[in-house]
């Protein structure tokens, strides 16, 4: 995922919700709605999200050093998972606690048209946002559904503005319906229904990006598409006769490592042993760009010497095939 996409996203998205935080919260303090001050919240709490996307992606940038010789990719993957825990307690907690305060002490809503002219100004500014991240993804989930994008991607800055934009669009018709009821029946529990609804859908968001962006700190192995590339590139029939096992690993985004014991012919010397290590790193390279740490361990393959308790990740060969 190209962070060029991946950042116009995230401004796109930060300029529309301080825009509407600013809105809500002037909408709130003259109609006294408690949608209102959640929403606020809510878009406040995303635009700090955005912020800490661009600073992940900033901070990952950085050169690798002696104490961290593989880089700081992964730093994007760790504020993904800030903007989870964000998102449900500053979002999604305050919401529902400022609907059980509404629900249990409701009021009526002042000066009704400034919620409603505020929630309408904000679901177009949102859709504007969700558009583009929409857009973006286009580009890259090629014929992927929407859910394996968001589980199967290995950057993490446009699920996160997909996910946080639907669910404000979604939050805002909460909002509008709410203070709608409320308007329409007199009852201000309505309005505190309405917050409250607001608070479970931010909670639920919080826990599938939580979920997500945990499994990519722990460490993903390369798509299956990039597996079965770089298995034809690291084999060339002559030297290097076949893979024992490999395993790949994400160190960030955009960029692989890739670790292999490959098995050579008996006779082949050292040189042309180096040779041919040299030559297949260059055609994993060429093959799958973002692979740009290499080990290739060679070998004798002896089919007799695998191991029967062989567990092999899902870029190895059958545990016959272990050495």
């Amino acid at each position: 995922m190209s962070a060029s996409g991946g950042t116009k996203a995230i401004v796109a998205a930060l300029v529309a919700n301080l825009s509407i935080a600013a809105a809500k919260f002037v909408a709130f303090l003259f109609s006294g709605s408690s949608s209102m001050l959640a929403e606020s919240v809510h878009s406040l709490a995303d635009s700090g999200n955005q912020g800490l996307l661009l600073l992940g992606g900033k901070k990952a940038q950085r050169e690798a050093t002696p104490q961290h010789p593989f880089g700081y990719g992964r730093e994007r993957y760790i504020y993904a998972f800030l903007v989870s825990i964000v998102l449900f307690s500053v979002g999604g907690m305050f919401a529902i606690y400022e609907g059980y305060e509404k629900i249990h002490d409701p009021h009526a809503i002042e000066a009704w048209y400034w919620p409603v002219g505020v929630l309408v100004f904000a679901i177009i500014a949102e859709t504007f946002s969700f558009r583009t991240a929409i857009k973006e993804s286009n580009a890259l989930r090629g014929k992927l559904s929407w859910t394996q994008f968001v589980r199967r991607a290995k950057a993490p800055e446009l699920p996160v503005v997909l996910l946080e934009d639907l669910g404000a669009l979604v939050g805002l018709f909460l909002a509008l319906g709410g203070v709608g009821l409320a308007l329409l029946t007199g009852n201000g529990v309505w309005d505190g229904i309405g917050t409250l609804c607001i608070g479970i859908l931010l909670i639920v968001i919080a826990i599938v990006l939580a979920a997500e962006t945990k499994s990519l700190l722990l460490g993903e192995a390369a798509g299956l598409e990039d597996i079965e590339k770089i298995k034809a590139a690291t084999v060339d029939g002559d030297t290097v006769t076949r893979i024992i096992h490999m395993r790949t690993l994400h160190l960030g985004p955009e960029e692989l490592l890739v670790a292999a014991k490959i098995a050579v012919e008996r006779h082949e010397s050292a040189q042309e042993v180096a040779e041919a290590i040299n030559a297949a790193e260059a055609r994993i390279r060429e093959a799958v760009p973002i692979a740009r740490v290499i080990y290739l361990e060679p070998d004798i393959y002896r089919e007799s010497a695998a191991p029967a308790s062989a567990s092999p990740s899902p870029a190895d060969p059958p545990a016959g095939d272990t050495h």
